[in-house]
């Protein structure tokens, strides 16, 4: 039976302008299972920027419901949503978001301080989430001394850390070239075939297509909501 991990019930955005309303989402409905991959894709100014951001919590709509793994935060505080924000969701951003003095084990266990581990644990767990990114053999560099690609799997580890019930990508390939795309689109396969929620937000049909499901938005609306049939599998490439 599928479980909803997100349920969003005619969710909208808007934003002012000076005198201007600006409508960035308009009464948007989607659910999401548990261990789905979905690709949220459209245009510059689709919606699917600030649409991601209220699946993150990072922002909470106008009006409209959404219910997070059984957690309605619609309305919820700003402190309220970071605590759901640090114990649901991994992010994964296109520039990294790494600390530069900090090598790559102590970015990675960054989110465990705020999750109040000791640094006997915290240094365990960041361990375990550097070499299922491959990267056991990198801890003690700095973001300086690895490559774009490199940094990238580091920032999904520091994602994948706190065991987080969604992993929510926002144009992960953006800064990378193709072969490394490539790459990181494979650990994100790996990510969602060991039981994540993987959402996955980007304008690259290239990127999307890896992705099991594709919701296309404009204009603040989805405009198509579609199964992927031709799921690229960088296992077999």
């Amino acid at each position: 039976m599928k479980v909803n991990m997100i349920s969003v019930s005619e969710v909208s955005k808007t934003y002012k302008m000076g005198d201007e309303i600006i409508n960035a989402l308009k009464s948007i409905s989607l659910t999401i299972s548990k261990n789905e991959y979905v690709a949220l894709m459209g245009p510059s100014g689709s919606g699917k920027s600030t649409l991601m951001n209220i699946l993150g919590c990072l922002d909470s709509p106008t009006s409209g419901e959404y219910i997070l793994n059984g957690i309605d935060v619609s309305s919820m505080s700003d402190g309220d949503l970071a605590e759901v924000r640090n114990k649901q969701i991994g992010f994964v951003f296109q520039t990294f978001n790494l600390l530069p003095r900090l090598t790559a084990l102590d970015n990675v266990a960054l989110p465990l301080v705020y999750a109040g581990l000791d640094k006997a644990q915290r240094n365990k767990k960041a361990v375990e989430a550097l070499n299922k990114v491959g990267l056991g053999d990198r801890m003690t560099h700095k973001p300086n001394e690895l490559s774009g690609g490199q940094r990238q799997r580091v920032a999904i580890a520091r994602a994948l850390v706190n065991d987080p019930a969604i992993i929510l990508a926002d144009e992960p390939t953006g800064n990378l070239d193709t072969k490394t795309s490539v790459e990181i689109m494979g650990i994100f396969e790996r990510i969602h075939n060991s039981g994540n929620t993987v959402i996955l937000v980007t304008h690259e049909p290239d990127i999307a297509v890896h992705a099991h499901r594709i919701v296309r938005l404009r204009d603040g609306l989805v405009e198509a909501d579609y199964v992927n049939e031709k799921i690229i599998l960088v296992d077999h490439l």
